[in-house]
């Protein structure tokens, strides 16, 4: 065992002879204060264990590395950088235990900035809870740095100018294969370690992170929107910290040298020491401090000097300069290099086709013949088959953008597609000599606040599936959510009857339908960054209305449905004599109501005992009904 050269801090000198040296006992060779002027003389296989402070380490550890000094280190109160960069653990009998055991000492990695050693963190500008905090705090101090950092992302935020520089070697190429030697970009600030080793970060977040592998690490924070910071906020709060991850937004640079860069007068942060600059050059310094490593610093694992640039996402160009405006948007705004082909492909559906015309023709008429036979499966069919569902996203784009032209050409090729499906719709009716009710044709002539519903999350899904190059082809499930047809099929077939309550019925639907996914669109447009509010605000305010609108009677159809079932479940199955049981309860109308079922006895049923069952009906009910029976005789 090498001999033990301790350094500690005077100020705590009762401390450290009643805790510190009984630990040390038949180890130590001398214990000397430490100073400013300090100078030692070491033997080569001397260890100097330190019980400093972060300012007084951060000292040391220059004189260390011009020395050539092997060093260890115990848990000091005021140690808190020096601790998480070397993995030491706060239990000062387990550390001294760790030192005693290891004899062996270890070359690592020195991280400098604008030539000051940095023992463990650099931090330019903010932070926003990025930084992982030790594993030994307790649950309440978790719980606590938790919500400070929750609360944290809800504050308005500016972005800076930052221009990061990476040094081309000797005998490299001008650009790598990901890699840049300038990034011009807009962030809320960085987080800089020579290595996630520590428990200042997590393994699982810096995996490809060692002590002795000439890299730094630099986690740049761009955040795009405030929702970004807040939906990171809220994952971190609910999540476990066992197995973080990097928020979305973060950029990831590994290299030796580096050098940041603004136009404003930078404000950081080297081991919690603010500083401020406009210029910064890091660079890491191969295996210059040998040490024994701290029991939280993994040294085992098998070093990797590739260079990493993860910078795809930081902004850049226009949308560095639209972040740079003013205090960081609650939503996103895309620009128009990224929603170019999105738009172009709108405007395409806005304009009808043959084959558009085609379908909408072949949909209805399938739709028409599946509702008249009640078969289901037809009508899913007509669903799929229909064209409706583009020229309807076009148009809540033109709506949220107030574009005129996109606006009134989607308008156009919706109207000429469902004038198209009422004029085949009415004829094939004409040509049906059919004329009666069924399940499929009654169940779309009585829409309620649920269809609203269903509009509205197939209006999201249609945007989404727009706005996304790899799933824009599963718009085919999408229409059959929306069922936009058959109500439409519904409505001619009403026309073609000439009865007007099927034919309004099914026309509030489909309008019911349009205007919910057209609102619908336009607020996940919105969302997703492809309009400023104060340019869609008219287009939302309109569309709103229009659903508003709509409401009013859906709400009075939802609420009929709810009596409905509350009429169902009380009479289903209802005992009104030890005998006798109420079966297949259908409500036929509400006003008046008109009730369809079976009562099933053991006996046949006279005329009085039929009107004291329709009386103690009307009494659970609590008005006059129309009873429609059928008589079962249970035979045993």
């Amino acid at each position: 065992m090498k001999e033990l050269i301790l350094l500690f801090d005077e100020k705590l000198t009762k401390e450290v002879e009643e805790k510190v040296l009984p630990l040390l006992k038949g180890h130590l060779k001398a214990k000397v204060p430490f100073s400013n002027e300090l100078n030692l003389t070491l033997l080569k296989d001397d260890l100097v264990v330190t019980y400093l402070s972060d300012k007084k380490l951060k000292l040391l550890v220059q004189i260390a590395i011009s020395q050539g000094w092997s060093m260890a280190f115990l848990p000091h109160p005021e140690m808190v950088h020096g601790r998480q960069g070397f993995g030491i653990g706060a239990n000062l009998e387990k550390s001294v235990k760790h030192i005693l055991e290891n004899e062996s000492s270890k070359q690592i990695d020195v991280l400098l900035v604008n030539g000051d050693h940095v023992i463990n963190t650099v931090i330019i500008g903010e932070s926003m809870g990025v930084m992982y905090g030790t594993a030994e705090l307790s649950w309440l101090k978790q719980l606590m740095e938790k919500v400070k950092n929750l609360f944290g992302m809800f504050k308005r935020v500016f972005l800076h100018p930052y221009t990061i520089v990476i040094p081309q070697e000797e005998n490299e190429s001008e650009e790598k294969e990901g890699k840049k030697n300038e990034i011009n970009t807009a962030a809320l600030g960085m987080v800089i370690v020579q290595h996630g080793r520590s428990s200042l970060l997590s393994r699982r977040i810096l995996e490809d992170s060692f002590v002795d592998d000439g890299m730094m690490h630099n986690l740049v924070l761009a955040p795009q929107s405030v929702m970004s910071l807040i939906g990171f906020g809220l994952k971190s709060f609910f999540g476990s910290r066992k197995n973080p991850k990097l928020p979305p937004f973060v950029a990831h640079i590994r290299t030796r040298k580096m050098k940041i860069s603004s136009q404003e007068t930078m404000e950081y942060t080297v081991d919690g020491v603010s500083q401020n600059a406009k210029e910064i050059e890091l660079e890491v310094k191969n295996k210059a401090l040998r040490i024994i490593p701290g029991r939280y610093l993994d040294t085992e694992a098998e070093a990797n000097n590739k260079e990493v640039f993860k910078t795809q996402l930081l902004p850049r160009g226009e949308a560095k300069e639209e972040l740079l405006r003013g205090p960081l948007p609650y939503i996103y705004h895309a620009t128009t290099d990224e929603f170019k082909d999105l738009f172009t492909q709108l405007r395409e559906n806005s304009v009808p086709k043959s084959s558009y015309l085609v379908l909408m023709v072949l949909s209805t008429l399938i739709a028409t013949l599946g509702l008249f036979s009640d078969s289901s499966p037809v009508i899913i069919g007509a669903m799929i088959l229909a064209p409706l569902m583009a020229p309807i996203i076009s148009l809540s784009m033109g709506v949220l953008r107030q574009d005129k032209r996109l606006t009134l050409n989607s308008l156009k090729t919706v109207g000429l597609g469902l004038l198209l499906g009422y004029i085949f719709a009415v004829l094939l009716t004409w040509l049906t000599p059919l004329n009666i009710l069924n399940e499929e044709i009654t169940a779309r002539i009585r829409p309620n606040l649920l269809d609203l519903g269903v509009a509205a999350v197939s209006g999201v899904a249609g945007a989404y599936a727009h706005s996304k190059k790899e799933i824009a082809k599963t718009l085919a499930g999408v229409a059959i959510a929306v069922a936009l047809v058959p109500p439409l099929a519904v409505s001619g077939i009403g026309l073609g009857w000439g009865d007007w309550a099927v034919f309004f019925g099914a026309l509030l639907l489909l309008v019911t339908n349009l205007a919910g996914m057209i609102l619908a669109a336009a607020i996940t447009f919105l969302l997703l960054g492809f309009s400023p509010f104060r340019l869609a605000r008219k287009g939302l305010v309109w569309s709103f209305f229009l659903v508003v609108g709509v409401s009013a009677p859906l709400a009075l159809g939802f609420s009929e449905m709810v009596r409905e079932n509350k009429l169902l479940k009380n009479l289903s199955g209802y005992h009104i004599e030890e005998d006798v049981t109420l079966r297949n309860v259908k409500i036929r109308s509400l006003q008046p109501i008109c009730i369809s079922l079976t009562i099933i006895s053991e006996h046949a049923l006279k005329e009085g005992e039929l009107e004291r069952i329709k009386k103690e009906i009307e009494e659970l009910v609590g008005e006059e009904v129309v009873l429609e029976v059928t008589i079962g005789v249970k035979m045993k």
